[in-house]
């Protein structure tokens, strides 16, 4: 659905928000790792990510490395995808088609116009943090196996 990109930010978001604070900041090897990303296409995300501050901060130095304060972590994990460009993908076509609407639908539309309302929903109010919990118990992952 999303590009490899923004499925990556995700991932890394939601490692990061589990694993790191202010006083433990992690390193981009350990995040690439984490995520199952290769470390330059890691790089260039969390760099998309911690402009200006908004999703992930860094530091760099000695004891550098990215983390997440506790604002982002309240931000809706839409906030990732509007980082990456690619919040416009929840609204448009599932056929791509550039003038499907109600009063012009692709094949799909009736079916998916319900599905895409969910999925928008799910985008807006589920936050970097309530995700990062619900890695806790082990039960979940990010990381292909």
């Amino acid at each position: 659905m999303f590009s490899k990109a923004s499925e990556y930010a995700l991932r890394a978001t939601i490692y990061i928000a589990q694993k790191s604070s202010i006083e433990n900041k992690l390193g981009i090897d350990e995040i690439a790792q984490a995520i199952d990303s290769p470390k330059p296409f890691t790089a260039k995300i969390l760099q998309t990510l911690s402009k200006d501050k908004k999703i992930i901060s860094s530091v760099r130095g000695k004891n550098g490395g990215f983390y997440i304060s506790e604002k982002a972590l309240k931000l809706p994990i839409i906030a990732v995808l509007v980082a990456q460009g690619e919040d416009s993908i929840l609204e448009k076509c599932v056929l791509g088609l550039n003038k499907c609407s109600e009063t012009n639908p692709c094949p799909m539309h009736d079916q998916y116009k319900n599905i895409k309302k969910q999925l928008i929903h799910l985008f807006e109010t589920k936050t970097i943090e309530q995700l990062a919990i619900s890695m806790k118990d082990g039960e979940k992952y990010i990381r292909n196996e």
